[in-house]
């Protein structure tokens, strides 16, 4: 093999090498920072091990949403419109926390209850988003 032919060889072997050696360590870097959320279908076929904290999400089911009287404790139900898992949470809900809305639910599991003990909720948004000038433009 001809010498300018052996140096690229070397060239793209060495590119193909540290392109692999960056994609391992950017896989193990971020491989337990993925923040994927279980569906409550996920959770019946599949619950999680031991006492981790995992993320549930899903709509918040109609008619499920109890708030007590003299604490900041609040019940409802995720439902995924084919299974349904009970949410224990106490604090303050975000402002877009709403029935048939999305949710996430960061918590502790019970498998045997099928609830989730809930330290965190986020709300989710619309994906279609209007601004209120544009919406009034087009309701005219």
């Amino acid at each position: 093999m001809k010498q300018h032919r052996l140096k690229r060889l070397y060239g793209v072997l060495f590119v193909v090498f540290c392109s692999a050696v960056a994609f391992v360590l950017v896989y193990f870097a971020i491989r337990d920072n993925v923040n994927l959320f279980y569906s409550p279908s996920d959770l019946f076929e599949n619950p999680p091990q031991g006492r981790n904290a995992i993320r549930a999400g899903g709509l918040v089911q109609i008619g499920s949403l109890k708030r007590s009287t003299d604490s900041l404790e609040i019940k409802f139900i995720i439902t995924d419109l084919k299974k349904s898992i009970a949410v224990n949470y106490t604090g303050i809900l975000p402002d877009l926390f709403k029935e048939n809305a999305g949710v996430v639910a960061t918590g502790y599991f019970d498998k045997n209850m099928m609830s989730l003990d809930a330290y965190q909720i986020l709300a989710k948004h619309d994906e279609n988003y209007v601004p209120k000038e544009v919406k009034k433009a087009l309701e005219k």
